[in-house]
């Protein structure tokens, strides 16, 4: 199964996939948090989506609660939150672990693929991303420091566009 195919639930709770939301084209999945000294990354993800939407791309958001706590909210909180603090309109998906046994099936795939360091396994903490093309494929991840707005990501996604 493709990565495109994995079933996903968005943060309203309507059936969907990565293939569905990103419209078949490319999509940088995040797992997002309210609470955390990276959320200021919102910012970015959303001038990512604003900048490189018309052309395809799609910026997807998992809230996850397994770092710290850093996102304890209802999905109402949760969506609340994005929309008045960050403008944000990008797709957001229900909230779920990305680590341990119970790990959403999309980053039992999502973590098989390897950083630039040639790291791959756990997801280290919150605003992780994974660069997928329109094909399901991970062409790249970016560990959470790594900003959306770096010139490695932006070329990365530039590339796919």
């Amino acid at each position: 199964m493709s990565l495109s195919d994995i079933p996903l639930r968005t943060l309203d709770d309507a059936p969907a996939t990565l293939g569905a939301l990103a419209s078949g084209g490319p999509a940088l999945i995040v797992n997002v948090a309210s609470r955390c000294g990276l959320t200021p990354q919102y910012a970015a993800l959303v001038e990512l989506q604003r900048q490189y939407g018309p052309r395809g791309f799609t910026v997807v958001g998992m809230p996850c609660n397994q770092f710290a706590g850093q996102e304890p909210g209802t999905a109402e909180e949760i969506q609340q939150f994005c929309s008045a603090t960050y403008g944000v309109d990008f797709p957001l998906l229900e909230k779920a672990d990305v680590n341990g046994p119970g790990r959403h099936p999309l980053y039992a795939e999502l973590t098989q693929a390897a950083d630039e360091q040639g790291e791959a396994g756990d997801v280290q903490w919150n605003f992780e991303k994974f660069l997928v093309d329109g094909e399901g494929r991970v062409v790249a991840r970016f560990r959470p420091r790594i900003t959306p707005d770096d010139p490695a990501v932006v070329a990365a996604i530039e590339k796919l566009l």
